[in-house]
């Protein structure tokens, strides 16, 4: 059986949700499917004498952060680094039989956890993955050997040793403990002549028929999203057609997916539920754009200002948006690519409407990760839009006063003053835009001496989506709430098809 993890290993109860099925080891259900899945899986009925070299061999998918094994409860968990490829991985594995010495494996979702800043900030910066890599190794060099070194930093996975190339890889359970080897390991006699790197993941390797993202799952968590804003909505479904879906057989298997050919026609033939009848398809993401954060807007009257491209999206914080007005094109990038994903979903879904003129959607240049310290700021509370409070002498601090000391610093979008609030909003069309403003604000003495408050306030892009009826007139809103005739429409004719705009 496999080792425990000492003091690694927190109570499973930390971890667990509700898993999907029931039997003797699983944990009270205590989780809503309409919640955040996050990117944490529950592997249940895992045989005694399996490894987790074995049961790593049957996750292709993408990196993991980390391993969390109970061997005495027989399950684990697994914490992808994103969540949308934990998605991905749930409904594959929970539409096909998986058996690991055969047995029949189980699954769920765990509960959601944030990467810790200094993981986060190495896989940003470095790369960092679970595997370890250690160059010029001696002909000398063997499994027992290195294992006898290497465990000393923390449980491993696998090693592997090429002596032909005098390489070797060590995968550990966790991206945190390759850290601190990458770190230290240099240091140690032994290896301090040696090239120490990290590897990829061995479970980043996809195999071929697994390289397109689950049509069935994209239209599961999107009907199961629909009635409850639920951040991984995938399409805008009417409140009607996600109760014909949660009221559906198709839902059950949701719950309890032991899938059979009959349940998986059902899951690929939404359409035959009642409510569900008028539903195009749903596109799908290619493959290259997954973790892309960038979303490409097409078809853009002239009219069109950044504010009320701002108005039409929602989803999730807003790094940036760049307008190409001369262009008609716009391209907004999101903090998280799940949430540009969600965004798309919807959009391709519902379409948007500005100005009477119908956008197209699609997605623009891959973005990459988030910069690191850009990546900071965030999990301090930064965003677009920026808080200017305790204002008592709001003609002198007036809407156009605070505008022209702002835009010093780049382009605002929207200014917004609530004076029975005695405050000011200001929303930038970047993140950094308003990072930096913040920063020569509060050092501004005119400011001080007004004894003004400056913090962020809340990104308004960042509400969930939502499904709006009335057309824009080319009315701008004032509001962070703007009013129905100032919002863009979604509707529901056919979606365009998928734009990737590179400029």
């Amino acid at each position: 059986m496999m080792e425990l993890l000492n003091n690694d290993i927190q109570d499973y109860n930390h971890f667990i949700l509700q898993p999907t099925f029931t039997h003797s080891h699983s944990p009270s259900p205590s989780y809503s499917p309409l919640q955040h899945p996050g990117r944490n899986i529950y592997v249940g009925n895992l045989p005694s004498d399996a490894t987790i070299d074995q049961l790593l061999n049957l996750v292709k998918f993408g990196p993991l952060e980390s391993i969390k094994l109970f061997p005495e409860k027989s399950y684990a968990f697994l914490a992808f680094l994103d969540p949308t490829i934990a998605i991905q991985f749930y409904h594959d594995a929970t539409t096909r039989k998986i058996t690991l010495h055969g047995q029949e494996l189980k699954f769920g979702w765990g509960k959601n956890s944030q990467i810790q800043t200094n993981v986060l900030l190495a896989v940003q910066q470095s790369n960092a993955s679970r595997n370890v890599y250690i160059g010029g190794i001696d002909d000398s060099t063997t499994h027992d050997s290195l294992s006898k070194d290497m465990s000393k930093f923390g449980p491993i996975d696998q090693i592997k040793i090429v002596h032909d190339k005098k390489i070797a890889f060590i995968h550990y359970l966790s991206i945190s403990t390759a850290i601190k080897v990458v770190n230290d390991l240099p240091h140690h006699p032994n290896y301090s002549n040696k090239r120490i790197n990290y590897g990829k993941d061995r479970c980043a390797y996809i195999p071929r028929n697994q390289q397109q993202p689950s049509t069935q799952a994209l239209r599961t968590a999107a009907a199961i999203a629909a009635s409850s804003g639920y951040p991984y909505s995938m399409a805008g479904f009417s409140p009607s057609a996600a109760a014909a879906f949660l009221n559906s057989n198709t839902y059950e298997n949701y719950l309890n997916p032991q899938l059979t050919s009959n349940n998986l026609a059902g899951l690929t033939n939404m359409n035959s539920l009642s409510g569900l009848s008028n539903l195009p398809a749903i596109p799908t993401v290619p493959l290259d754009n997954i973790g892309n954060r960038t979303v490409y807007l097409g078809n853009l009257s002239e009219e069109t200002t950044a504010e009320e491209l701002c108005n039409a999206i929602r989803g999730g914080i807003i790094q940036s948006i760049r307008y190409l007005s001369d262009k008609h094109i716009a391209f907004v990038t999101f903090i998280d690519p799940t949430n540009a994903l969600t965004f798309y979903q919807v959009a391709s879904y519902q379409g948007i409407t500005i100005h009477n003129r119908r956008l197209k959607i699609g997605w623009g240049k891959h973005s990459g990760p988030l910069p690191p310290t850009l990546a900071l700021s965030v999990q301090n509370g930064a965003t677009r839009n920026v808080y200017v409070g305790a204002l008592t002498d709001m003609d002198t601090f007036n809407e156009t006063k605070i505008r022209s000391d702002f835009e010093v610093f780049g382009q605002v979008e929207q200014v917004n003053s609530l004076r029975e609030k005695g405050c000011t909003f200001v929303n930038f069309t970047n993140i950094a835009h308003a990072i930096k403003a913040i920063e020569a604000i509060k050092n501004d003495d005119e400011y001080i001496k007004a004894g003004i408050k400056i913090s962020y306030g809340k990104d308004r892009c960042g509400n969930p989506p939502r499904s709006l009826s009335a057309s824009m007139n080319g009315r701008s809103s004032q509001r962070p709430s703007p009013s129905p005739n100032s919002t863009p429409t979604f509707d529901t004719s056919p979606v365009f098809q998928d734009v990737t705009n590179r400029i």
